[in-house]
This record gives C-alpha cells, sequence and structure tokens, in this order.
C-alpha cells in the first residue's frame, strides 16, 4: 500500500496539475480504457522521466510509492527516493505530439504526457497562438 499524502510522517511538499491539454488526452485514454487508471512517474530507465499512465489492475504500487494527488479521480504517484530529490519543485503534466512511454496507455494516440516543472516554462498546448 502506497503513502497517502505523508511520507515518514511528514506532509507531501509537492503538488501535482495537469493541463488542458493532458487532461483532454487522459480522457481519450479514459474512453478506451476506462476510468480506473492511474499515473507513475517514471524515475528513468527506459522511458526517462515521463509521467506513466496504467490501469490501476495492473500496476502494483508499492510500499516506497508515494501519492502526490489526483486529477480528475485519477491518483498520481512517485517513488518516496525520487520524491525526496525532486520535492523541492511542482509538476505539471502535459501532453505534447509524440510516442508515449513503451507501457504507457499514452502510446498509440499520437501524443504523450510529459512532465515540467516550476524550475522549466509551462506552456498548454492548447493555448498556444498560431501564426
Amino acid at each position: 500500500m502506497a503513502h497517502d499524502s505523508l511520507i515518514m510522517g511528514r506532509n507531501i511538499q509537492m503538488k501535482v496539475s495537469f493541463t488542458l491539454s493532458a487532461k483532454k488526452l487522459l480522457n481519450e485514454i479514459k474512453e478506451v480504457h476506462g476510468d480506473d487508471l492511474l499515473f507513475h512517474q517514471s524515475g528513468g530507465c527506459c522511458d526517462g522521466s515521463a509521467p506513466m499512465c496504467f490501469p490501476a489492475k495492473e500496476y502494483q504500487v508499492g510500499n516506497s510509492d508515494v501519492k502526490l494527488g489526483e486529477v480528475d479521480g485519477t491518483p498520481f504517484y512517485m517513488n518516496e527516493d525520487q520524491y525526496e530529490k525532486w520535492k523541492h519543485t511542482d509538476l505539471t503534466i502535459d501532453a505534447v505530439k509524440g510516442i508515449g512511454g513503451m507501457f504507457s496507455l499514452d502510446n498509440g494516440t499520437g501524443q504523450r504526457f510529459l512532465t515540467k516543472s516550476e524550475i522549466c516554462v509551462v506552456v498548454d498546448n492548447d493555448k498556444k497562438q498560431t501564426n
């Protein structure tokens, strides 16, 4: 069972939010795969630092996973070790054109989820003005 808003008795400092683009992609994925999904922030390895979207029944949340919050009823988790390194920045999840993580449900949609932090400029792709 994952930690829920507490790590070793401390409150979670980090916040996670979604852009309108990411919410739209999440809704498209829910139409295909149902509402029982979860996100886990990848820590590197195969899919870099991409937020991964999985059917909740197919991903085992562990004791070292921390629930950072929910977006539209979908929980968002990160490994506790990674949280300790990233806890001083808030995360914004966006959707951009590209190929999703190899096991993530955004793969094959023509879009992928992308994690941005407050130290990066966050631009909602649906709000970009075209020339």
